[in-house]
């Protein structure tokens, strides 16, 4: 098994990798099959199920799912010429996709949230359709978008099935499926987890394109940060939630020196930046999925953390931290789920977090049975969380639950780093034992605002 750490850390736009990034990601998809059909189409249609249906307008689904229809993909986007083809669209009612437009699109009628039962695939299912002259579609493919910005078709998800349960040989000199594979090398080889990933990904990428993705990773996340720390306002949507990462800024910079402060405002710290990256991507900005735009808050606010106030840390080793997350976030993709619609918030924030703590530890001299710990105690003690967003908008109670997210992250790490490695719950454990709770939760709790916060507090 190997999912890369560019496939994990992803270059997009706010406020959601499975439901804004996912349909742009997959209506670029199909403009490029449809370039590859011996017929020329007259129009295109999109249908929207499950949780896309449900929290799409809050999310930005609409929105996305036009951007990509247009040709328009998250890494490339520039806001102007997005919100420029946006009014071309709403003034014609075409799209003008490269090579195939102008192309017939009403949103009001040819966008369609579908209420119904979701897709059987998964949770955000979306189909998408091209039209002739008299409006009969001639070309059609569904989609699926999984989580953290991942898209397959149905014959994608049916093949993936089969790959899983098979094992496809992999050509990774280090092919851990599970923690207990993945601690069994680094026992063997004597080698970290951080470097048989490395290794992993020398395999389809050479050492100056691993540090220099690596780098520009942190550098998006860094700016997106810096960006929520210095704006004010109030988030869209219709919420009116206060942006308050500056304030919080402004006033722990305030205390700082100060003899009384207590010791856990450190802990404050870790939520403004945290919060800062969510306000950023709430707000549509461009952000890095870690593993997902709903929890990208929380790696970068524990490097963060650890880069500004642990003594001894430096940049010089940010890539043992990403690859060391990295490592962690894809076997919880491979044997669970990072979507919320599929797991609620605790394949999210949770594996976020586990992917953080991982990390931290690491970097403070942990060894692999450690780092193993420490993830497996931040994912353990987010087990069972719903995603229920507000308005099915990612800012309550996203914002502040990825702040909590990198506070036990750092716990985690810590507390492992006190043991030496021996604990009595795997991460394997945790992990199948998250799988089977987003089996078993209700609908109702997985990002599709029908339960939970979302119907007990006031949309407006």
């Amino acid at each position: 098994m190997f999912l890369s750490v560019f496939d994990l850390f992803k270059v997009g736009v706010g406020p959601s990798s499975s439901h804004t990034m996912g349909p742009m990601v997959a209506g670029a998809r199909f403009l490029q099959s449809l370039r590859a059909q011996p017929f020329r189409a007259s129009g295109l249609r999109a249908h929207l199920h499950g949780s896309l249906a449900f929290t799409g307008k809050g999310h930005a689904t609409d929105r996305a799912t036009i951007l990509g229809l247009a040709g328009f993909t998250p890494d490339g986007m520039g806001a102007e010429k997005a919100e420029a083809a946006l009014a071309e669209n709403a003034r014609t009612l075409t799209l003008n996709p490269e090579g195939l437009g102008p192309l017939r699109f009403d949103p009001a009628r040819d966008l369609v949230f579908d209420y119904g039962p979701p897709l059987p695939g998964h949770a955000n299912g979306m189909v998408l359709s091209a039209t002739d002259a008299q409006g009969d579609v001639i070309y059609q493919q569904t989609y699926y978008s999984i989580g953290g910005g991942f898209v397959l078709t149905a014959d994608e998800l049916a093949r993936k099935g089969d790959e899983d349960r098979t094992d496809a040989a992999s050509q990774v000199p280090w092919p851990f499926a599970s923690a207990a594979e993945m601690l069994a090398m680094a026992s063997a080889s004597g080698r970290s987890i951080a470097q048989m990933k490395h290794e992993n990904e020398r395999v389809y990428r050479s050492e100056a394109e691993i540090r220099a993705g690596i780098d520009r990773i942190w550098q998006v996340m860094r700016d997106c940060m810096d960006r929520g720390l210095a704006t004010g306002g109030t988030l869209p949507g219709g919420l009116n939630i206060r942006r308050r990462a500056p304030g919080l800024r402004a006033a722990l910079e305030a205390e700082r020196g100060m003899n009384l402060t207590a010791p856990h405002v450190i802990n404050d710290w870790m939520s403004m930046y945290a919060m800062a990256v969510n306000e950023e991507n709430a707000a549509g900005g461009q952000v890095v999925t870690a593993p997902t735009n709903g929890a990208a808050g929380v790696i970068p606010a524990v490097i963060r953390y650890w880069l500004d106030h642990v003594p001894g840390a430096s940049e010089a080793r940010l890539a043992e931290f990403m690859l060391t997350a990295a490592a962690v976030g894809g076997l919880i993709k491979h044997n669970a789920s990072i979507s919320g619609a599929e797991c609620g918030c605790q394949a999210e924030v949770g594996s976020a977090s586990a992917m953080a703590a991982a990390g931290l530890a690491a970097v403070l001299g942990g060894t692999p049975q450690q780092v193993e710990n420490a993830a497996e105690i931040a994912l353990e003690h987010h087990l069972g969380m719903t995603c229920d967003p507000v308005a099915g908008l990612v800012q309550v109670p996203c914002i502040e639950r990825n702040g909590l997210g990198a506070i036990k992250a750092v716990s985690a790490a810590s507390l492992a780093l006190r043991g030496d490695g021996n604990h009595f719950v795997p991460l394997d454990a945790a992990i199948e034992t998250m799988r089977q709770t987003g089996r078993d939760m209700s609908d109702k709790y997985k990002e599709t605002s029908l339960g939970g916060l979302a119907v007990n507090v006031p949309n407006c």
